[in-house]
């Protein structure tokens, strides 16, 4: 099964590496606690749309371009998945 919290939180977490980000930095400029960010990056916790727009904002990513991100990996797995349930 394929949880939209964490494809999302491993999106976040991606975007953030790849900027060199520390979570102390993005949670500082988001306004969010870090351990819950943390919680955000590991799946552990559901996101709201206010709390995905601070996080974007402060990644300086736009919203649209965050969910094309999560859509274009819950495709591939999904792909992924199907494929392993045909050749069974």
């Amino acid at each position: 099964m394929i949880l939209m919290r964490q494809v999302i939180g491993e999106e976040l977490r991606r975007r953030r590496n790849e900027q060199g980000r520390t979570l102390r930095d993005v949670s500082r400029d988001a306004q969010v606690s870090l351990g819950y960010l943390s919680e955000l990056e590991r799946g552990q916790k559901e996101a709201s749309s206010e709390l995905l727009a601070a996080v974007c904002n402060a990644l300086d990513t736009p919203l649209s371009s965050l969910l094309a991100g999560v859509s274009t990996e819950v495709a591939r797995r999904e792909a992924m998945m199907a494929d392993r349930y045909s050749t069974v």
